[in-house]
């Protein structure tokens, strides 16, 4: 049996804090751990603040954190804030953001697993549509509402939308197509139906399609 982890999550209408919905989305057992106190608002409460820095100044000096967190203090605090603001584990966000022109994005994996692991929705669907290698292939996503049994859909995204948008100049969407337009179906169902989960960030693929490959605009990785 793998080992357990513990995630904590200080509000259970954010993330759904049931063991089985978070072992389909990490794919691993866990042991949750609720009602984590995070009410204080670290940048009006002079203790607070203390605490935030002393947490971020323990993670800023591990070596198992990604390497953009080692030794990084303050970006660390981000993190941490950004966590409590989510109710989701730091880990988490330091494991699945990056930094696109000093703005912090999530991976495409990041939001395809907050659309999953939403309380709010049951049966999450990815569905693809068309026929590979032409501007009809596309892929969209569904949902049934727990609180009204109604399905929902997010908006189709295709490859004729990806040629009209000039998101092709992405070489991501040449070498791993349908990847990308998995990623991208999620982000579109997210911005729909349930854009508190990602806090107001944008995904790295909207990112790099509106800013540039991480060539152009560097990122953590």
């Amino acid at each position: 049996m793998a080992e357990k982890q513990e995630v904590i999550v200080a509000n259970p209408e954010k993330i759904s804090t049931d063991p089985e919905d978070l072992k389909k989305v990490l794919g691993t057992e866990v042991a949750v751990v609720k009602n984590a106190d995070v009410s204080v608002n670290p940048y009006t409460d002079k203790n607070a603040f203390n605490d935030l820095y002393t947490m971020a100044k323990q993670l800023a000096s591990s070596d198992i954190v990604p390497q953009n967190y080692q030794g990084k203090t303050t970006n660390c605090m981000i993190a941490l804030e950004v966590a409590n603001r989510m109710n989701i584990s730091p880990i988490f966000v330091m494991q699945q953001t990056s930094v696109v022109r000093g703005k912090l994005s999530w991976s495409g994996q990041a939001c395809s697993m907050l659309v999953n692991a939403n309380p709010r929705f049951k049966n999450v669907k990815l569905n693809y549509v068309g026929k590979r290698g032409t501007d009809d292939w596309g892929a969209y996503v569904t949902a049934i509402r727990k609180d009204t049994g109604e399905e929902i859909k997010g908006a189709t995204v295709d490859m004729k939308m990806v040629h009209l948008e000039g998101w092709d100049s992405n070489p991501k969407w040449k070498s791993m197509p349908e990847q990308m337009l998995g990623y991208r179906a999620y982000t579109f169902f997210a911005r729909l139906h349930c854009a508190d989960a990602l806090n107001g960030f944008m995904t790295e693929g909207e990112v790099e399609d509106s800013y540039g490959t991480p060539k152009e605009a560097p990122s953590f990785e």
